[in-house]
């Protein structure tokens, strides 16, 4: 059979609508889920600073600031309505002394490193050029750093991409059962992962499949 090629999607998920529609839908488990995998996967040291790529309205890096109550979390994001949301979340959550949040566009803008941790979850199926993503993190990695990435994975057919929206977002409003199934068609396999991290020189990093619809890159890069 052959398999459904890659369909990109608009990088920037931040039409009003979209943003208020994603920081009101609850996604707390997989964001606990993947603060969790982070948390149990590496022997962090007592303080540190960790950047959340793609941080969105701001769940992860309120979770991981709340986790680590001596680390120091920038969140970045290209979205500006995406991060006036994620600013009310880190006001809310009095944590603004300890997150800061960054309006950046990848490559070009990113802010300074190094940093000890680095976290990125469902950024990169919206990037031209996955590249970006992967050269970021050699960029901004301290000399020992933390990595976790998660991103979908693309089903085989668009038909396979309707029954993950139908079975995980039946509930979801309508742009977000939207958003997912464009994502879906967007996403990169772990077989294209795999390679993109052999290019990148990271492939001491592990990828892993903690759902069927989910690929999972983590380790510690040592430079």
């Amino acid at each position: 059979m052959i398999k459904m090629q890659r369909t990109p999607e608009p990088e920037l998920m931040d039409a009003p609508d979209q943003a208020r529609a994603y920081a009101e839908a609850d996604f707390s488990e997989p964001n606990q889920l993947f603060v969790d995998h982070f948390l149990a996967s590496f022997d962090l040291p007592l303080k540190g600073r960790l950047i959340d790529l793609g941080c969105g309205p701001g769940d992860i890096c309120i979770r991981l600031a709340s986790a680590l109550p001596e680390w120091q979390v920038t969140g970045l994001d290209a979205g500006p309505n995406m991060l006036a949301l994620a600013r009310e979340a880190v006001d809310a959550a009095a944590l603004d002394e300890r997150i800061e949040l960054v309006q950046a566009h990848l490559p070009a803008d990113a802010p300074t490193g190094p940093f000890d941790a680095i976290v990125s979850n469902s950024l990169l199926h919206h990037l031209p050029d996955p590249s970006i993503l992967w050269q970021a993190i050699g960029q901004l990695a301290a000399t020992v750093c933390s990595v976790q990435v998660m991103d979908l994975h693309r089903p085989d057919s668009r038909d396979q991409a309707e029954a993950i929206v139908a079975e995980h977002a039946a509930e979801a409003p309508e742009v977000l059962q939207t958003d997912f199934f464009n994502s879906l068609l967007a996403a990169y396999t772990a077989d294209e992962i795999v390679e993109q991290l052999n290019q990148a020189g990271l492939a001491g990093l592990e990828l892993t499949r903690p759902t069927e619809r989910h690929w999972l890159v983590s380790g510690r890069l040592e430079k």
